[in-house]
């Protein structure tokens, strides 16, 4: 049965954080609000608990997982960023934008893509996942909370819990997400390629949509 801890979206009660860090530090998996939608996360250097990750999620290995950083400081530990891309991501985080990036040694084999070596990165703003990565004192390994067999994310705890209870170790309630996925950009290329449009305008970044 999964803790369950209800927090204020923008003044989070920190011994209620705090033991959900504790929950994933342990190798638990949560389902946590992000700025575009409620995620599974666990551990990034948990095998088990990855495995766990994608049972749940009903995904299989050539799925992209999302690396949560707490800042670009963090992010650049995991892939290789040169001038422009760091210049682009700066513009960009935190926000509702996922990276595409070659992956560094830093990323196990195992959660990079298995053909290309590469990673999906993000910096989310939002207060409840930026005070988890703090607590936890590294990036989250995520990805976006839909139900096997399903389309549309969850956005409601309480059903997430109704659903997931017997499987999730944690889960944190912010109240509802904004229920629009990451706009993804790869940054493996010469240019910068819009893979999905979503929140995140890629205008602001001076990309233009095809």
């Amino acid at each position: 049965m999964a803790q369950y801890f209800e927090v204020h979206p923008e003044n989070p009660q920190q011994r209620f954080l705090k033991q959900a860090a504790q929950i994933i530090n342990a190798g638990g998996i949560g389902a946590i609000p992000t700025d575009s939608s409620y995620a599974f996360v666990c551990r990034l250097d948990d095998k088990n608990a990855a495995e766990s990750l994608r049972r749940i999620r009903g995904i299989d290995d050539k799925h992209h997982l999302t690396l949560l950083c707490r800042d670009l400081s963090e992010l650049a530990s995991y892939a290789r960023v040169d001038n422009s891309q760091y210049r682009l991501l700066k513009l960009a985080t935190p926000g509702p934008f996922t990276f595409i990036l070659e992956a560094t040694k830093e990323v196990p084999r195992r959660l990079s893509h298995p053909s290309r070596r590469t990673i999906g990165l993000r910096v989310p703003a939002h207060r409840v996942t930026q005070d988890l990565l703090a607590l936890l004192g590294q990036p989250l390994l995520a990805t976006t909370l839909i139900a096997p067999g399903e389309t549309e994310p969850m956005n409601d705890a309480r059903e997430i819990a109704d659903r997931f209870d017997r499987l999730l170790q944690v889960i944190v309630d912010a109240g509802a997400c904004p229920l629009e996925p990451t706009t993804v950009i790869d940054l493996t290329g010469e240019a910068a390629q819009i893979i999905r449009l979503g929140r995140g305008d890629p205008v602001t970044l001076g990309l233009a949509i095809d």
